[in-house]
C-alpha cells in the first residue's frame, strides 16, 4: 500500500516569522503525529521552524499596501502613460487621475452593440466639461455626439467609442 501524501505549508505570523510544518491527509492523523515527531525528533523541535533571516523572501511575494507615487519624469513612457502637470489647469472642472495614475476615461458595451465612452472623476462643474467635450467631438466626427451627464457620481456618458481620443485631449488640456 501506498504512503499517505503529505504536503509542507508555511504561514506567516504577525511578528515576520515564517512558520512551516507538514500537513497529511484527514484520515492519516496518527501517521503525521508519527511522522512530525520522528522528522523532529533530532532537533527537539515542536514540529514547528521558525526563520526571521529567510522572510526577505517572502516579503517579495507580498503585494505593497499603498500604491507608489508615480516617476518624475518629462514627456510620455514608452507604455503611453504621461504624468501628471505639477499644477491643474485653470478651468471650472478638475478631472481626477484613477488610484494607478491612469486618465480616468474608459469605453462600454452594453447589451453588444450599445458602444460608449465614460469620463469618471469629475469635480467641479460637469456641465462646462461636457459642453467642452461636446465642442471638441463635433470638430472631430462633424456631428453632435449625445451625452449623459451624472451630476451625483462625477461622470459623464458619451455615445460612441471616443477612448483614445477623450485620453489625448485631456492630457494635452493638462489632466
Amino acid at each position: 500500500m501506498a504512503a499517505p501524501f503529505r504536503s509542507v505549508f508555511m504561514t506567516l505570523s504577525p511578528g515576520g516569522l515564517i512558520r512551516s510544518g507538514i500537513a497529511a491527509p484527514a484520515g492519516s492523523v496518527a501517521n503525521a503525529r508519527a511522522c512530525l515527531r520522528s522528522e523532529h525528533s533530532s532537533t527537539g523541535g515542536r514540529g514547528v521552524d521558525e526563520s526571521v533571516d529567510e522572510y526577505k523572501y517572502v516579503e517579495r511575494l507580498v503585494p505593497p499596501s499603498r500604491i507608489p507615487s508615480p516617476p518624475k519624469h518629462e514627456g510620455s513612457a514608452p507604455s503611453g502613460w504621461t504624468p501628471p502637470p505639477e499644477t491643474p489647469p485653470s478651468l471650472p472642472y478638475m478631472i481626477r487621475r484613477s488610484r494607478m495614475h491612469n486618465v480616468p476615461v474608459y469605453s462600454d458595451i452594453k447589451h453588444g452593440n450599445q458602444k460608449s465612452t465614460l469620463v469618471r472623476k469629475v469635480e467641479g462643474d460637469v456641465w462646462a466639461l461636457n459642453k467642452d467635450v461636446k465642442e471638441f467631438l463635433q470638430q472631430l466626427t462633424g456631428r453632435e455626439t449625445a451625452t449623459q451627464v451624472n451630476e451625483v457620481t462625477g461622470t459623464v456618458r458619451i455615445k460612441g467609442h471616443f477612448e483614445k481620443e477623450l485620453k489625448a485631449w485631456l492630457i494635452q488640456r493638462g489632466f
